[in-house]
Parts: structure tokens; sequence; C-alpha cells
């Protein structure tokens, strides 16, 4: 099937954009906005409630009531090409536009950047590549809402800073765009909910484009997992231990300060989607375990300071900034099924990088940084076995694909590769809206928890009850193009 094929129905993946656009805003503002707020402060004085293994869990506000249907498993409409925009043309969107440009079928229409400079460069370099010249938007910061309204896009690629992340998410789906959002995929509770409730009532798929899920040690302990080699999964852990000092105070990385800043403002995790997206997939959270609870701990803000004093010249704009930030947080979840996954989040303390990347079960255990397995009955007497040993289990996106160019070992071009690939053949994505909402909670919620004294809260079950529900992810099964 074309583009030219007939739309799929309102209850399908796409439809021929006739939910109102004022219809959804309106429905989607009330119920989601209250119930967000409420889980946002309102939790900390939560009770508790029974979790599924019978013992004490935070207690949870109700969920807003379902505006629409699901969309877990709800798949693509099949498309020959899939017109893109791009929203963000920084270091992060000009990185990845080789990578869209590389991939087949995919056709950049439209780019988009307050920064006039930065959306032409991206435009020459879509013409340097053959392509026909894409539509420019750089008339000023609101410019993003007429690329999201064009009638000739498919798929709108959002890198932009943090807090601008809602907003065009938002803009797209009512618009009548899946959207793939670079992490988090928002910063509010409510705004969460509200992407969840948009992106049922639109019937696009609202997607955190989440890189780390397709490293290749990731996607190898993956299936190594869902084989059962680990036995029954008891414990995992994630993290983002990056020293960002000398970028964060770099004048011109990050156009403008915008990312440090954020340490001015939030106690907690920052930053948690590399570490908890692949821990996820190991466990199936959303998809028959879920989230249940955070619990979050964070040290002195005390780094950032002193690499200011010691690197920054009198009268520099950040002299004005207090840092709250924790140098180090980490935050326990707990899952339905009673386990446990660590997170951490370090970037203005000296260290190597770092995701820890750990998994453990019963028959065993895999670490990461650097990487090594301790499998029964493989190994014994306390040795680490060589996790190269394993290759045969990597997936057959790494079999396809041994050295995948682009940024961060391959993993940006296996994400993208998969996204459009999913796009083109009318699968169901890899992740999607419920994916994106609960990696990104803890954002929130871990600044709400480091305020109370690490006291745990609950985290929403944006799923509405579907996580009971096994049903594939980024394990998939390779497809007959």
């Amino acid at each position: 099937m074309n583009d030219a094929a007939p739309p799929l129905n309102q209850d399908d993946g796409d439809d021929d954009g006739s939910v109102s656009r004022r219809r959804v805003l309106r429905t989607t503002a009330g119920a989601a906005g209250a119930a967000g707020a409420g889980l946002a402060l309102g939790a900390l004085g939560a009770g508790t409630a029974a979790a599924a293994d019978g013992s004490a869990a935070p207690a949870e506000a109700a969920a807003p009531a379902r505006q629409g249907r699901t969309m877990a498993g709800v798949p693509f409409q099949r498309r020959g090409t899939i017109r893109l925009g791009i929203i963000g043309l920084g270091n992060r969107g000009q990185s990845m536009l080789p990578v869209f440009l590389a991939m087949p079928g995919v056709q950049v229409v439209a780019v988009c950047d307050p920064v006039r400079a930065q959306a032409e460069r991206a435009a020459a370099t879509v013409v340097k590549a053959g392509r026909p010249a894409p539509a420019v938007y750089a008339k000023d910061e609101d410019d993003y809402e007429n690329l999201t309204a064009r009638g000739d896009l498919d798929l709108v690629y959002v890198a932009t800073p943090w807090e601008t992340h809602f907003a065009m998410a938002k803009s797209a789906l009512l618009n009548g765009k899946h959207v793939g959002v670079e992490c988090p995929a928002a910063m509010r509770l409510e705004e969460l909910w509200a992407l969840v409730d948009l992106s049922e009532r639109s019937r696009r798929h609202c997607m955190q484009l989440e890189n780390c899920c397709y490293g290749r040690n990731e996607m190898r302990v993956l299936r190594m997992a869902h084989a059962g080699l680990f036995g029954e999964l008891l414990h995992g852990a994630g993290a983002y231990h990056h020293d960002l000092r000398d970028l964060l105070f770099h004048p011109d990385y990050y156009e403008g300060p915008w990312r440090r800043r954020w340490h001015t403002r939030l106690r907690g995790d920052l930053y948690p989607n590399h570490a908890f997206g692949p821990i996820a997939n190991y466990m199936g959270v959303n998809r028959g375990d879920r989230a249940v609870s955070v619990s979050s701990f964070g040290t002195p803000a005390l780094s950032m300071a002193e690499y200011r004093e010691a690197h920054m010249p009198a009268g520099d704009p950040s002299w004005k900034e207090s840092y709250v930030s924790s140098d180090r947080t980490i935050s326990m979840i707990r899952t339905a099924k009673g386990r446990v996954i660590r997170l951490e989040h370090d970037v203005s303390s000296p260290h190597p990088y770092s995701r820890i990347n750990s998994l453990g079960g019963t028959k065993g255990v895999f670490e990461d940084y650097p990487a090594r397995v301790y499998l029964e009955p493989d190994h014994s007497n306390h040795q680490w076995g060589s996790f190269a040993a394993y290759a045969d289990w990597d997936h057959w996106l790494w079999k396809e694909h041994a050295d995948p160019p682009g940024g961060h070992g391959g993993m940006d071009y296996l994400m993208v590769f998969r996204l459009t690939q999913c796009m083109r053949l009318g699968l169901v994505p890899d992740f999607d809206v419920y994916d994106a909402a609960t990696w990104s909670a803890p954002v929130p919620l871990s600044h709400a928890s480091i305020r109370a004294q690490g006291a745990p809260l609950p985290i929403p079950d944006f799923t509405r009850g579907e996580w009971r529900t096994e049903r594939s992810g980024v394990d998939s099964d390779k497809p007959s193009e």
C-alpha cells in the first residue's frame, strides 16, 4: 500500500484527520490536567494500597477517564514514503538529519528552528543529499505550529530543549501527525497524561525516541532475558553517568544555558530515560509488569558551583545561578511483580561514562561497563564469563546491520531504521506513548520524593490497566519486506 491508499478508520493507527483538534484539546485539558496536577503534588500525602503481590504500596490517584481507545498494539498505516518534519536543528537535530536522509522512503519536507542559520544549514544538507529543498520555518519561537499544521507530513521529529517537548508534541498530535520526541517526553505529570490522552484521541503515536534501547549490548541482553537465560528476573539497574560540566558551561554548545538552568530548578533525576528504557524492556514494563512506585535520594549539589569557581570568569552570567540539582540522584523503582530497578543520574561530578546496564535473575546476572556475565550452569567459582560468547543472541537488527553508521555506536541509526521500517510496513511501533510517559515520570517524581526525604511516590498507570497483557516491544521478529 502506498500513500494514496485509503486511511484506516478511527479505531486504527491512522485516520483521515477528521477528529476535531478543538474537541481533542478541550477534552484532554480538563481531565488530564486536573488528574496530573493531583498526582504531582497530592501523592506526597497519600496512604498505602495493596500491590499486585499483596504487599503495601503507595496509594495512587485514580487515572483520568479514557477519552479514546488504547494505542497499545496499534499499527501504523502502511506507506511507501514517510514525509518528515524536523523541529530543532541544534546539535542533536543536525546530527540526526543525515540519519533520516539515509533511510529508505524518508522525505524531509520541512525543518524548523528559531535560529534561521541553523534551519537553513539543515535545508542545505537536504539539498546536498540530492533531495528537494525542504520548507524552512524560522520566523519565531512559535513557527513550529505552522510546520505541524502542514497537510503533507506523516511524522514530526522533536529535538529541542526539554521544556518545549510537550507543546511541540501536543501540536503535532492535534494536527494529526505521529511524533517522535527526544528525552524526556515532558517534564510534568499532567503533561505526560495529556500526551497519553492526545495520542489516544488523535489515533497518532507519540514515541520517546530512546536510542539506548537499540544498543548492541542492550538488545542482546533483552533477547537473552526473554529466552529465560537469567531465570526469573529480580532486579536491574541503569544510569546516566556522563560528566557534562565542560559542555554545560560552554558558551555555544547548547545554544544558551537552557540545560544548565534545569540544575537550578529540580533536585531529582533530570534525564532518566537512558537508564529506565532498556531495563523496562528487559522486564516487560507495560507489557506484563508495570512500574508501581519510586523512591529517590540525592546528594548535595556541590560540583557545578565548584566547577564554575575554577573555570568561569568573574561576571559570567552563570555566577547568578544557584544549583539545587543533586550531584548524584539514586532512585529505586518497584514493579507490580516485586522487582526492583535502580536508576542513577550524575552529569556534574567527575567520573567515566557509564549507563551501568545491569540485570539479575534467579540464574545469574549481567553487568556492563565493562560487559560481563555470570550465568548458571555456564559459570561458577565466582568468575565472570565473557559476554562475547553470547553473540549468537544478538538481535536481528544487529545481525543485519553489523556496523551501522551514525552516532552513539550505531544506536541512532538502528532506532530510526526500525521506526521508519514500522511506518513503511504498517507495523506496531516498538514503543508507544505509555512507554514515553512511564520512562519520563521519574523527572517530576524523583524531585518530589527527594523533597519528601525519599518517600515512595506512586508512578501512574498510564496504560489504565492494560499493562497486564503481555505484548511485543523492542524484542521483535524480523519482518518480511
